[in-house]
């Protein structure tokens, strides 16, 4: 892994600029690269994943050196007193410039994930827009919840998919971003 990837380090943890089309642990295809893969190389210690990110995404990914700081950090992540927050481009122009999403998300066995108020999971995400660029608008996201595809079903769910998501978006808009704008 490239040094311009790491954003800070210290003697528990790393903090890397994850970029999008890489996993953060192995997939099935163990020859597929992994980011902690490409991290472990550069490590003679132990690196311990403290939470993952779509592959699709890029964003900030942190790893732990040790089993302590593993277990302090992924406390902070069960208590959600970890802040996260996500920039994201979506089709539409929001009518608010701000707002809160709270639906109840589940996972289906083909992978995806939806919307169900009656077998779904607590879920809640809030956003504020930062710029309205023609027929989109530039979101910084926060969610509340860590439910698997949560920022991406719920932005869909209220009728402004993320530009770039093929698993939750439009395929039209494939072609003009070849990439989930997501981080």
């Amino acid at each position: 892994m490239s040094v311009h990837h790491v954003l800070y380090e210290d003697a528990s943890i790393v903090a890397v600029n994850k970029p999008e089309a890489i996993s953060v642990i192995p997939e099935r295809d163990l020859k597929a690269p992994s980011l902690l893969g490409q991290l472990s190389e550069s490590y003679p210690c132990k690196l311990f994943v403290v939470h993952r990110l779509d592959k699709e995404v890029s964003g900030v990914i942190l790893f732990a050196k040790n089993a302590d700081a593993h277990r302090d950090l992924c406390l902070q992540f069960e208590k959600r007193t970890v802040k996260k927050t996500y920039v994201a481009l979506v089709r539409g122009r929001m009518k608010t410039n701000e707002g809160q999403i709270d639906r109840p998300l589940r996972e289906f066995g083909s992978g995806r994930v939806g919307v169900d108020p009656v077998k779904g999971k607590e879920s809640s995400t809030s956003f504020k827009v930062r710029t309205r660029l023609g027929g989109f608008s530039l979101l910084e996201v926060h969610p509340h919840t860590g439910r698997r595809h949560q920022i991406r079903v719920h932005l869909y769910s209220i009728g402004h998919p993320i530009v770039g998501d093929i698993r939750y978006g439009e395929k039209v808009w494939q072609q003009q971003f070849p990439r989930l704008m997501l981080h």
